[in-house]
């Protein structure tokens, strides 16, 4: 049964913020808000994280895995940024962005893409999901909470406890997000490719 826990949306507690921090350091799935909808999250080094998320979303092993950063220059230790990907994702972060790029040998390969050795990166504009990042230390294995026959994320916390209890350890409710995933740009291969348009303004990748 997962545990719920309501923090405030625009100031949340730290003690609350330890409490999943913890889980998360003993394995755990968490369901958590982001500034485009709720995602899953689990440690990076998780053991089992990935496949849990990829049996309830039905996923297969191609799917890019997200790195949820506190700020940028966390960002850089997990993948390579050529100068004109620097420019032009620093000044679209923190917002509803996932960028796709060449992994380091700081991203554990269960995480890359089997083939093309790439993973996703973001930095969510959204206070309980930056603060639950810092608290861990190191960025958080994410992924859209976005279920099989669903056209739209969830975006309540109280329906994701009510809908995932026994499929995920613990619900942290930072208030309603908004109902689209993130923009996805594909930098792999040296310029922007928007691969699925979202939250963020697709145009300035164009």
């Amino acid at each position: 049964m997962a545990r719920y826990l309501d923090v405030h949306p625009h100031d949340p507690q730290p003690r609350t913020i330890a409490q999943v921090v913890a889980m998360l350091r003993d394995d755990a799935l968490v369901a958590y808000p982001t500034d485009s909808c709720y995602a899953f999250g689990a440690r990076m080094d998780s053991t089992t994280a990935a496949e849990r998320i990829r049996r309830i979303r039905h996923l297969g092993d191609k799917h890019h895995f997200t790195l949820v950063c506190s700020d940028f220059a966390q960002l850089g230790q997990f993948v390579h940024l050529d100068n004109a990907a620097f420019r032009s994702i620093k000044a679209a972060t923190p917002g509803p962005y996932t960028f796709i790029l060449p992994a380091t040998k700081e991203v554990p390969r269960r995480l890359a893409h089997p083939k093309k050795k790439t993973v996703g990166v973001r930095i969510p504009d959204n206070r309980v999901a930056q603060a639950l990042v810092r608290e861990l230390g190191e960025p958080l294995l994410s992924s859209t909470l976005l279920l099989p026959g669903h056209e739209e994320p969830m975006t309540e916390g109280w329906l994701i406890k009510e809908e995932l209890h026994h499929l995920v350890d613990a619900v942290l409710d930072g208030g309603d997000t908004g109902t689209e995933p993130t923009t996805v740009v594909d930098w792999s291969e040296g310029y922007p490719e928007v691969v699925r348009e979202g939250a963020g303004d697709p145009s300035r990748f164009a």
